[in-house]
């Protein structure tokens, strides 16, 4: 169990949210409305400077190329399909104005792409490597009446010389902006959230992904493929859109004195899952090491003591488990269960499956996993239900 200064802030009454929603139901993940609907502000943003600069679209593929404009670490998949990509092009070939894109300068002189990312690798994807995403097709507009004839079906290379050319020397707008002071990226968050515009934005751990870039950002990487994470998440495959490298990262926020012993009213999760990438940003070895170890023993005994069902839910009857993950399920058993190892539990032959199918069927329990997930009063009462109830230990 970590133990270290984490920010916790009172927030008041949020606008509900649908897009994560939508894919938490796309991987049978069911949050809780507090955290669908966690905002929160930050005076960061006063300190922020933005100017407009024009780049062609070769300048803006050359410094892509040459690592000056960022493609984030594990970003987003590329996610645009044939037909969206297609229009892009043309729209440039025809000479049609196109959104802005977004950049951050960042402490090293590299820019840090906050909205465009899917227009860049369009580009990219078609005049330089010919290939449409990451396979061995060649990237060819689509055969549609969608596109204009002259270009129908064509790769960059078919283009007439004149097509080429145009499409190189098409200047695109970018808006660049840096956060003046403090020296950190604190408000860097709230401006990819605000900003970016494309209908497939980014959820709030791919902006951390983008934003907090650095050796906590690739430890969740390394523990998401963790075997039996993979088999108690449900899925073999990494989560595309990262949903699974948040719930790691929730673990270890949560997992703090600070935070279910907090004094506060209620916490914002977004922003403590925020902080806590800022503060680890750079964390030593040792840091590391112990999330690493703690992570993975704790994963590890879950998988063996629980199995398949570990972070589900009963029905309301009940009679069977709902086969979806319930993240306040989730934080608690995997917290408690970081405590008694932290203690020394000794692992014993216990049923404690069974005691945790009793703890399903408590309603003061269920109460603290569904309704005010964010109180603290609830987050140290589901915490506190686990430990004892499964382990016999006091919070």
């Amino acid at each position: 169990m970590l133990k270290g200064k984490v920010e916790v802030r009172i927030f008041g009454e949020q606008h509900l949210t649908c897009k994560l929603n939508i894919m938490a139901n796309e991987l049978n993940i069911e949050y809780s409305t507090d955290e669908l609907n966690d905002e929160y502000s930050n005076d960061d943003l006063l300190n922020i400077q933005s100017w407009g600069v024009d780049l062609s679209v070769q300048d803006l593929l050359n410094q892509y190329r040459e690592g000056d404009i960022l493609k984030p670490e594990l970003q987003r998949n590329y996610v645009w399909d044939k037909k969206e990509a297609s229009r892009f092009v043309e729209s440039l070939l025809l000479g049609l104005p196109v959104p802005s894109i977004f950049l951050a300068n960042m402490a090293d002189g590299v820019r840090l792409i906050v909205d465009g990312y899917q227009r860049i690798m369009t580009l990219y994807h078609y005049v330089i490597l010919g290939k449409w995403k990451d396979t061995e097709e060649t990237f060819k507009l689509t055969n549609t009446d969608l596109i204009n004839p002259k270009w129908r079906n064509k790769s960059f290379q078919e283009l007439e010389v004149g097509d080429q050319r145009r499409l190189r020397l098409y200047t695109i707008h970018a808006i660049v902006f840096e956060q003046k002071r403090p020296r950190s990226d604190s408000s860097l968050f709230q401006v990819f959230e605000r900003i970016n515009t494309s209908g497939k934005s980014l959820n709030a751990q791919e902006i951390r992904n983008c934003v907090y870039q650095g050796d906590l950002n690739s430890l969740l990487i390394q523990l998401n493929g963790n075997p039996d994470w993979r088999y108690l998440f449900g899925n073999e495959k990494p989560d595309e859109r990262m949903l699974d490298m948040e719930l790691i990262l929730r673990f270890f926020a949560m997992n703090n004195e600070t935070v279910y012993n907090s004094t506060s009213r209620y916490i914002s999760l977004k922003q403590l899952l925020n902080n806590f990438m800022g503060l680890y940003v750079h964390a030593d070895e040792q840091v590391l090491t112990s999330l690493t170890n703690n992570f993975n023993e704790v994963i590890s005994f879950i998988k063996a003591k629980f199995g398949e069902t570990a972070f589900f839910n009963l029905q309301n009857d009940f009679s069977k488990y709902r086969r979806r993950l319930y993240p306040t399920v989730y934080d608690s058993l995997m917290i408690a269960t970081s405590i008694a190892m932290h203690r020394g539990y000794n692992h014993s032959d216990d049923n404690l499956e069974e005691k945790k199918l009793n703890l399903l069927k408590n309603e003061e329990y269920r109460e603290s996993i569904t309704q005010g997930t964010m109180q603290v009063v609830n987050i140290h009462k589901r915490i506190s239900m686990v430990l004892s109830s499964i382990y016999n230990m006091n919070l």
